[in-house]
């Protein structure tokens, strides 16, 4: 709710559509589990503080404009970041689907216990479940309007009232229905400090902040693609405005947000134009919650389960896997590293591996240590309309922070030559930023111009990482 009511007045994005998403579920569960020390409750008020915290550092991060340093992340990284994300939220929500309740433990215990959860499960929750999977697989087929997942949740709603999943639940003590009170003032839960000084707390903060500010910077840009109007978000002030959301989330015992891609994308298809769409998505959810917790209380969470591993699978599908590997085998080296070190033993660890793994193979590939972290190039005016952009030396994920903001900050509607005839090595997260550039100036009015050839590309995808050589005109 204060992703829509506040964070969309104070945003620096046009069409995202801000609040909680799957892919913050593992990072709070892991805090609350971690924090709790067994007390889930006690956990959960520890894991308020770190998003208030969480909250507080991306503010700082938006107002020192830091927002753009999430370029710093190669793409194959993020990706694999996602697909681990994904893979876990299938794990973990499989027994939910099943109706079955794992015994708490490591991911990987929870993974190996989902063949004993088969042959515990409840028929009536799995029959929901994969009528829900059904329905979002099958339902581009029907073209339409109506969202997918409303059809999903009103299924499961109308199995749950003819199975009675109410009643069953409360009879055995399982939970199958989505729980919340019927006085609204009863769910606020205030954040619990007493943890601040604890190494739980800070690896808590700093994956809900990681996460949060990854995904909020990579979906503001990937939603600005969309944008028929062509704007351009300001990424500092919308990490800002988050981080002030999160701060509000966490004083109030909420969940915290991120702009979540798939309701932005759906925003945008549906024809929003301005933020006040992210507004009222959260003034609608507010009414809900105030005039019909009733109806929120007869949803079966097996129908929720169900949009998340299929949210899940969104994430980590084979045809991710696939694309990765279309761009070369280092991207799905690097890609593959990271799922495993965050499914081994964390986010951060995993991310952090892939980065090393890239900065590794780029030393083995020649670059020179001083030219690892910065980058070489001069921009010279040809004439009146005309700029020549010259790269010396390699152009890397880890370099080419100040070379996008000398592009970025070009004046529009000139010719702007990109000579790369000097250049050494360009990496695929370089590439993919010079062909997004290249779009967008263009559509400006602009006009830009690729020079030199390379001596050897990393595989055939068009973005390719790429070794650079004196010659022709592209």
């Amino acid at each position: 709710m204060s992703g829509g009511l506040l964070v969309s007045r104070i945003s620096g994005s046009y069409l995202t559509i801000n609040g909680p998403a799957a892919g913050l579920i593992v990072v709070i569960l892991a805090a609350v589990q971690a924090l709790g020390e067994g007390d889930a409750m006690a956990g959960y008020r520890c894991t308020l503080a770190a998003i208030v915290v969480a909250g507080a550092i991306q503010v700082l991060m938006g107002a020192f404009r830091i927002g753009q340093l999430s370029a710093f992340f190669p793409a194959s990284v993020v990706h694999g970041m996602l697909a681990a994300i994904g893979l876990i939220i299938i794990a973990t929500q499989s027994h939910v689907m099943l109706g079955a309740a794992p015994a708490s433990g490591s991911l990987f215990s929870t993974i190996v216990q989902i063949p004993q959860s088969v042959l515990d499960m409840n028929p009536e929750i799995f029959l929901i479940s994969f009528l829900g999977l059904l329905i979002l697989m099958s339902w581009p087929l029907v073209g339409s309007r109506v969202p997918a997942p409303i059809i999903v949740v009103l299924v499961g709603m109308l199995f749950a009232w003819h199975f009675d999943l109410g009643q069953v639940s409360a009879a055995n003590g399982s939970r199958f229905m989505v729980s919340i009170s019927d006085n609204f003032l009863a769910d606020f839960y205030f954040p619990d400090f007493s943890k601040l000084f604890t190494i739980a707390f800070w690896e808590a903060v700093v994956s809900i902040n990681l996460v949060g500010s990854l995904e909020t910077l990579l979906v503001a840009t990937a939603v600005d693609k969309q944008d028929p109007y062509k704007r351009t978000s300001d990424l500092d002030r919308d990490l800002t405005a988050v981080g002030i959301g999160n701060m509000v989330a966490g004083l109030m015992g909420g969940l915290p947000m991120i702009a979540e891609i798939v309701r932005s994308s759906e925003n945008v298809n549906k024809g929003a134009k301005t933020a006040w769409a992210n507004f009222f998505h959260g003034l609608l959810l507010l009414l809900f919650l105030v005039l019909f917790p009733g109806i929120i209380q007869s949803i079966p969470l097996a129908s929720l389960a169900a949009l998340l591993v299929y949210t899940g699978y969104r994430l980590a599908s084979p045809k991710v896997f696939a694309r990765v590997m279309d761009i070369g085998k280092e991207q799905f080296l690097m890609f593959v590293v990271t799922i495993i070190g965050v499914l081994a033993v964390d986010l951060l660890a995993g991310v952090a591996l892939g980065i090393v793994v890239k900065l590794a193979i780029n030393l083995l590939r020649g670059v020179w240590l001083s030219n690892l972290f910065k980058i070489h190039f001069t921009v010279r005016q040809q004439d009146n309309d005309t700029l020549v952009v010259k790269l010396l030396g390699s152009a890397l994920f880890s370099n080419f922070l100040p070379l996008k903001k000398a592009l970025t900050d070009l004046e529009p509607g000139k010719t702007i030559i990109l000579d790369f005839t000097d250049g050494y090595l360009i990496d695929h997260t370089v590439m993919e930023f010079i062909h997004d550039f290249r779009q967008h100036y263009e559509a400006q009015g602009g006009h830009c111009q690729k020079v030199g050839k390379a001596l050897e590309t990393f595989s055939d995808h068009t973005l390719a990482g790429r070794l650079m050589t004196a010659d022709d005109r592209e």
